[in-house]
């Protein structure tokens, strides 16, 4: 009796944590306004840094060079699908703390929200 309502008890946190971020997340519409490295909204246009075709974006001098330097930095995993994705091509969204998460396409961003 006591381990069946211990799980649905863990079920129904898992649940609440699960749900909890689905209002809370919103789309960046300007990805220069984020850190790709410190992976945050800053509030103003970072300084752009252009990797091969793409440009990336950093707070300072150190985040241009781990930008340039260090491929880990330029990629995340979405985290609907699992794959790896590219912060330039990513849609961002931002969690209310500034913090940001990287989806490969619409789709998975939606999926996200609307867990």
């Amino acid at each position: 009796m006591f381990k069946k309502v211990g799980t649905i008890l863990l079920l129904g946190w898992l649940l609440f944590i699960q749900t909890s971020h689905a209002v809370q997340l919103r789309k960046v519409t300007d990805t220069s306004h984020v850190c790709m490295v410190n992976n945050e909204v800053m509030g103003k246009p970072q300084i752009p840094v252009k990797v091969g075709e793409q440009t990336y974006y950093g707070c300072c001098k150190m985040c241009e060079g781990t930008l340039k330097k260090d491929r880990k930095a330029r990629y995340s995993i979405d985290p609907v699908s699992g794959r790896e994705v590219d912060k330039a091509k990513a849609i961002i969204g931002v969690k209310p703390d500034g913090g940001v998460l990287y989806f490969e396409n619409e789709r998975n961003f939606q999926a996200f929200t609307l867990k």
